[in-house]
């Protein structure tokens, strides 16, 4: 039994969208976990000896730097020049 163009695009087309629904659940529901698992996965493609490219897609992976601001990135706390 052979399957229709229009229907393997209709089922790709679900696939993508409950995927990315449950990306967004995910990511709402348990922002610690999401944050560990891209850094679990970014992490490997980082190092020294990886293809510019593999770097290039663990930054894209890695979740953004956790810093409460300031040169030191441990915030205002009185530490540096008024």
């Amino acid at each position: 039994m052979t399957m229709g163009a229009g229907l393997l695009l209709q089922y790709a087309l679900v696939a993508v969208a409950v995927a990315a629904s449950a990306a967004y659940v995910f990511n709402r529901q348990w922002p610690g976990a999401v944050r560990r698992l891209r850094v679990t996965c970014a992490v490997p493609l980082l190092r020294a000896e990886r293809a510019p490219w593999l770097r290039h897609a663990g930054r894209w992976i890695a979740p953004p730097v956790q810093g409460k601001g300031g040169a030191c990135g441990s915030g205002c706390d009185g530490c540096g020049p008024a």
